[in-house]
C-alpha cells in the first residue's frame, strides 16, 4: 500500500484506490450489508439536488480533501458544459442546484450558473471554503451571493485556530472568521434571515463525527462568544476513505482500523436515507455520477442509465440503480453522513 501518495506526489489513480478499498480481508462487502437491510439493489427515489462539481481548482489544499483540490489543478468546467447544465436543469423540475469544487467560485462560469439557475426559479447552494471570499479577484463575491439569495454551506473544521489550521493551513481560521463576519454583515446567518449560512464539520482524525446537535451547540456558543459569529445550522460529515484521507489513513497505520469502525457502525436507517438516492452529481466534464465521492474514484452512473449530460434522460436517471462500493460505509455509519449532515436519528 506504500504506492499511495505522499503530500509531494500525485494521488493514486481511481482504479488503484478502488483496489485498496476492496483489499481488506474480513470486511463484509457493502452490498451484503444493503441486502441484509432489504436495500439491495439501492435505487434512486428521485432527484431533488443537481450537484455540479465545476472543477478541482482551489485556493486551499486541505489535508482531508476528497477532491484532491488545490491551486495547481487544471480540471475546470467549460462554458459549453455549464450551458448544458442549465439546459438540462431547465428541462426538469429539480428544485436545487448545488455547486461545488474545488473552490467553485473560482470557475469563470460560476456566476453564470448561479444567475441562470435563479432565473429558472431554482434554489442555489454554494459549497464555500470561506477564504475564497477574501481573494482580491473575488472582492464582490459575497455581495453577489447575497443578491441572488444563494445558500452558503461553508466548511469549518473547528471553532479554534489550532485544529482548523492543522487541517486547512496556517491562518485559515483567522481568514474564515473574517469571511464569516463579512457574511453576517450582509445578513447571512442572522435569525429569521432568508440568507442561509450553514457550516460543515469534518473530524480531523480517523474517527466518526460526534452527535450533530451537540457539536452544533458547541460551535454556536463558542463562535458567538469568541468572535461574534452566527450561523443557521451545522452539518456533520464523515471523512470518506478516499483520496487524501485514504492516504492519511494508510500513512498513519489507521486504514484497517478505520474501515472496521465504519463497518461496525453501519446503520440501516442511514443507508435508507443516503444522499445518492435523491442527488445526481455532475462532473466538470459533464459525466454523471451518483455522488461526488463516486465521481472522485471514477465510478459513473451505470446499470443502463445515461452517464453523460449529452445523453441526459430525466425519467431514467431519477429511478436509476445506484453504484455502490466499500467506501459507501462512510455515508452509512452511525448517524449517517451527507452534504446536509446526519441522515439518521
Amino acid at each position: 500500500m506504500s504506492t499511495l501518495i505522499s503530500r509531494q506526489h500525485p494521488l493514486a489513480s481511481p482504479a488503484e484506490q478502488l483496489r485498496i478499498l476492496n483489499q481488506p480481508e474480513g470486511l463484509k462487502p457493502f452490498r451484503e450489508a444493503l441486502a441484509a437491510s432489504g436495500l439491495y439493489p439501492l435505487t434512486a427515489t428521485g432527484i431533488q439536488i443537481f450537484q455540479v462539481n465545476v472543477g478541482k481548482l482551489c485556493n486551499q489544499a486541505c489535508k482531508h480533501c476528497h477532491v484532491d483540490a488545490g491551486p495547481d489543478r487544471k480540471e475546470t468546467m467549460s462554458r459549453e458544459t455549464a450551458e448544458l447544465v442549465i439546459e438540462k436543469l431547465a428541462s426538469t423540475d429539480i428544485p436545487i442546484l448545488a455547486i461545488t469544487g474545488g473552490a467553485p467560485e473560482l470557475n469563470p462560469n460560476f456566476r453564470f450558473l448561479v444567475t441562470e439557475a435563479r432565473r429558472l426559479g431554482r434554489h442555489v447552494m454554494d459549497r464555500c471554503n470561506l477564504t475564497v471570499l477574501l481573494l482580491p479577484s473575488q472582492r464582490d463575491l459575497a455581495e453577489f451571493l447575497a443578491r441572488h439569495e444563494v445558500e452558503i454551506v461553508a466548511s469549518l473544521p473547528y471553532y479554534t485556530a489550532e485544529r482548523t489550521d492543522a487541517q486547512r493551513g496556517e491562518k485559515v481560521f483567522d481568514k474564515s472568521i473574517e469571511a464569516l463576519r463579512l457574511l453576517n454583515g450582509l445578513g447571512y446567518g442572522q435569525p429569521d434571515s432568508k440568507l442561509k449560512l450553514n457550516l460543515v464539520y469534518n473530524p480531523v482524525g480517523a474517527f466518526l463525527p460526534p452527535e450533530q446537535q451537540a457539536i452544533e451547540a458547541d460551535f454556536r456558543r463558542e463562535l458567538e462568544r469568541r468572535h461574534g459569529v452566527v450561523f443557521h445550522h451545522l452539518f456533520t460529515m464523515t471523512n470518506m476513505p478516499i483520496s487524501r484521507f485514504l492516504d492519511f489513513l494508510i500513512r498513519s497505520g489507521n486504514y484497517g482500523h478505520y474501515m472496521q469502525k465504519l463497518v461496525r457502525a453501519y446503520n440501516p436507517q442511514a443507508a435508507a436515507a443516503v444522499m445518492c438516492r435523491y442527488t445526481l452529481s455532475v462532473g466538470w466534464d459533464g459525466r454523471l455520477y451518483d455522488c461526488d465521492f463516486n465521481q472522485m474514484i471514477g465510478l459513473p452512473v451505470d446499470h443502463g442509465a445515461p452517464s453523460h449530460l449529452r445523453d441526459f434522460d430525466y425519467e431514467a436517471l431519477k429511478a436509476r440503480r445506484i453504484v455502490t462500493g466499500q467506501h459507501c460505509y462512510g455515508c452509512t455509519a452511525g448517524a449517517g453522513s451527507s452534504c446536509g449532515g446526519a441522515t439518521a436519528s
